[in-house]
């Protein structure tokens, strides 16, 4: 059974399919859910769990996100955005939380894009503290409008 669980989802249109596929789970009503969001940063002075001024209208948007995403759970859940690599800081929420799961979504990338751009969903498979469960989207659910 999984008592506790982490969703790591991004800004990419991957979210919706798979909060569907993540829906279909039989959870128990004692279920706790953290859904995740990492606001990838570039710059070295930046802390997690700290949103800057000019980022705040993404902080906003994507709390919304969150929050919508939240009210279709039938359990106990929480919000967590944070700054940094995704790969450390969904290993260190899913530490610090304990999970049972992490849940997390994969673009299917392939060849020379999954190279260059690298997978997060493999990292994290290789990394994580407890079991791993990557939705893949189909290639139309991962391009954006």
């Amino acid at each position: 059974m999984f008592n506790t669980i982490l969703v790591a989802l991004d800004d990419s249109a991957i979210g919706e399919p798979m909060m569907q596929v993540f829906s279909q789970l039989q959870l128990s009503s004692k279920a706790k859910i953290i859904l995740t969001h990492v606001v990838t940063s570039d710059r070295p002075d930046d802390q997690a769990d700290r949103p800057k001024a000019e980022g705040q209208d993404l902080y906003h948007r994507i709390e919304q996100q969150l929050k919508a995403y939240r009210e279709a759970l039938p359990c106990t859940s929480e919000l967590e955005i944070v700054t940094g690599d995704p790969v450390e800081e969904i290993i260190r929420l899913a530490n610090i939380y304990q999970s049972d799961l992490i849940v997390l979504g994969s673009r299917g990338l392939t060849g020379l894009s999954r190279i260059l751009q690298g997978s997060v969903s493999g990292q994290v498979v290789a990394e994580a503290p407890c079991s791993v469960l990557v939705i893949k989207a189909n290639r139309e659910s991962t391009q954006k409008p």
